[in-house]
């Protein structure tokens, strides 16, 4: 086979992050990543509450329940109140808090929602009776590890048809293996095991959409949490799985794109880890979600609310909406099957639904994602105005930007035209706490109870003076399970 052969004496890279992570403590962290972190994980039990509610998420339940009879253990699935191991209530709490695409996003190489991660550190802080502290950390471990993957791909994995699940396999048993305490060694172990389990093609996100879509993600979390469950009993996995023999640089370094090899920049991935108080973590840069779609079309979907508002464009007067993005949203989002989605899961990665839906009702929410609306074929001619085409101007721009401009053209004749760089929920132009209540409730009140979700939202904003959190994970469950 091809490759260097694993070197006994080398410093693989995945011990580097083994030795950061199981050095950094709570008092470590800047007083802005332990708000960030809870604020992070309001976002997240209300994208969980509403996510609940899914078809998937219910179809899961359903086959994990019928898988364990009666069920029992030590973990709580949320709002059914369904007691499992750790590994399954993971794998089904980061589901529902994925299922309606509604959860955080950051793109730069690679896209990532480092919120399907943490469901799985809540697990095993259930199970073992651990803080809210130690949630934090894992939580803040996981964004930073996460984060960084999605910055050190040259041009990223999603470019040569990987999807980003890949890179969770690396950094959900890091965050994992936190809260179990691993040693080093053990956390080396478990990212091999993980990694070498995970890799994800992009097809889940290209063309038709299906139920793996939301799925893949929570699913490489499930491998991350019992890859540090097995590495603590001492079961081993290849340390070489990013950086030796056959690992995930020497697999990527045989493809290329555009005429240049795959590369990974180790240095992004290590450079100036945060130790302390005074350091800058990555969560701090992440972003969340103001509609419930496919981050690269908040820009556009902005742009043209804007522009129907600001100057009182009617829908019945509209002839054409042209739609100019970076060429990668263009080809995920505008294909042409996406012109015609017929599930939920097509529809949030579909622009020319989310603009036409957004223009004839006023409004993008979970309500528009309803089977219903989706299939009602008035959309159809509205679907067939918006033409999606990539603007090079912008590609330079991403990702530090996501430019988007979109011009309306009325049947009178007259154009309109807005652009947006920066969409709300951007660091840039972040989400308050009071604007995540809102959603928060409109995902939560019909599920739990607005009563409910008070108590809950008031724990998750204290989560740091929560002694253990098993007396926390009650306040997720609907009153009668």
């Amino acid at each position: 086979m091809g490759g260097k052969a694993v070197d006994p004496n080398k410093k693989y890279l995945s011990h580097t992050l083994a030795q950061w992570a199981c050095g950094l403590r709570y008092e470590h962290l800047s007083a802005l990543a332990i708000e960030k972190a809870r604020l992070f994980w309001f976002d997240s039990l209300g994208c969980a509450l509403g996510g609940s509610q899914q078809e998937d998420a219910r179809i899961l339940l359903d086959h994990y329940r019928e898988m364990t009879g009666k069920g029992g253990g030590s973990c709580t699935a949320f709002v059914s109140g369904f007691k499992t191991n750790p590994v399954d209530a993971a794998f089904l709490n980061d589901h529902m808090i994925r299922a309606m695409d509604y959860n955080d996003i950051y793109w730069k190489a690679d896209p990532c929602h480092p919120s399907d991660i943490i469901a799985g550190p809540l697990a095993l802080c259930e199970h073992l009776g651990k803080s809210g502290k130690d949630l934090i950390l894992a939580t803040v471990i996981a964004y930073e590890v996460e984060q960084r993957l999605c910055e050190f791909g040259i041009p990223g994995i999603r470019e040569y048809g990987w999807h980003h699940a890949t890179l969770t396999a690396f950094a959900a048993p890091i965050a994992a293996g936190r809260v179990l305490d691993l040693s080093v060694e053990q956390m080396v172990q478990a990212i091999g095991i993980s990694a070498s389990r995970t890799f994800t093609p992009g097809a889940v996100t290209a063309g038709k959409l299906t139920n793996m879509k939301n799925t893949v993600d929570p699913w490489a979390t499930r491998m991350g949490v019992e890859s540090a469950l097995l590495a603590k009993r001492g079961y081993s996995g290849p340390e070489h799985i990013f950086d030796g023999k056959e690992g995930l640089y020497a697999v990527f370094g045989h493809v290329q794109y555009k005429g240049a090899p795959a590369k990974f920049d180790t240095d992004l991935l290590l450079s100036k880890l945060p130790t302390g108080s005074g350091d800058h973590y990555r969560i701090i840069d992440c972003g969340m979600k103001s509609f419930p779609i496919e981050a690269l079309s908040h820009a556009p979907l902005t742009a043209m609310m804007k522009c129907v508002k600001d100057n009182g464009i009617k829908p019945a007067d509209v002839a054409e909406i042209r739609v100019e993005v970076i060429a990668r949203a263009a080809d995920i989002l505008g294909d042409p099957h996406k012109y015609r989605p017929d599930s939920k899961e097509t529809a949030d990665h579909s622009l020319p639904y989310c603009m036409a839906v957004g223009l004839v009702d006023g409004m993008v929410t979970p309500l528009q994602f309803k089977e219903e609306r989706i299939l009602d074929k008035s959309l159809i001619p509205v679907m067939d105005m918006v033409k999606v085409v990539a603007n090079d101007e912008f590609e330079a721009l991403f990702p530090k930007f996501q430019p988007s401009r979109v011009t309306i053209t009325t049947t009178a004749g007259k154009a309109f035209s807005t652009r947006v760089d920066v969409p709300k929920g951007d660091p840039r132009d972040p989400m308050t706490s009071e604007e995540i209540g809102v959603k928060f409730h409109a995902l939560g009140d019909a599920v739990i109870g607005r009563a409910a979700c008070e108590k809950l939202k008031t724990a998750i904003l204290s989560m740091e003076s929560v002694g253990d959190v098993r007396t926390f994970l009650p306040l997720t469950v609907k009153q009668g399970g």
